[in-house]
């Protein structure tokens, strides 16, 4: 029988004994039956207390094993948090250089243009003072022949 039970038939014992008169609510009980049941409380005693000892050596388990569990997930959670920001911190960097990169080749991009556009203008002119110069040539060899002169043609022609 656990201790919860005796404890019950003693307080059945108790409502079920007789009251004595004049005594200030004083019964009268079967001792030899409240000490057979009080002798069974402290064989039960030991016991339950035992498996009380043993509930609260595993809840003491349980609370130290769910701590360490926390602990290892805040752990782990900050380690990501740690990682998540340092590769936030490595691709800003990355974004950054490549804005950079694509500064700097649109710059050369622009420079090499302009000197292009610089090299053909002279190019250009270069050919066009030539062919300035062929221009008046001819027309002076031109102009030579009409003029008669087949003697002067060879020296104008120079």
């Amino acid at each position: 029988m656990s201790i919860d039970e005796i404890l019950i038939e003693m307080d059945e014992l108790l409502e079920d004994s007789i009251n004595l008169p004049f005594s200030g609510g004083k019964r009268m009980v079967d001792v030899e039956r409240i000490r057979d049941l009080m002798g069974e409380i402290k064989l039960n005693l030991p016991g339950e207390v035992r498996d009380a000892q043993k509930i609260v050596r595993d809840r003491t388990d349980i609370i130290a094993t769910a701590n360490k569990e926390a602990d290892g997930i805040v752990r782990r959670a900050e380690e990501r948090a740690a990682l998540l920001v340092s590769e936030s911190e490595v691709v800003k960097a990355s974004q950054a250089k490549a804005a950079e990169l694509l500064a700097n080749a649109q710059q050369q991009s622009r420079e090499m243009r302009k000197q292009v556009l610089e090299y053909c203008d002279g190019m250009l002119r270069q050919s066009e003072e030539v062919l300035a110069k062929k221009a008046r040539d001819i027309r002076e060899v031109r102009g030579s022949l009409t003029r008669g002169g087949s003697g002067n043609a060879g020296n104008t022609a120079k």
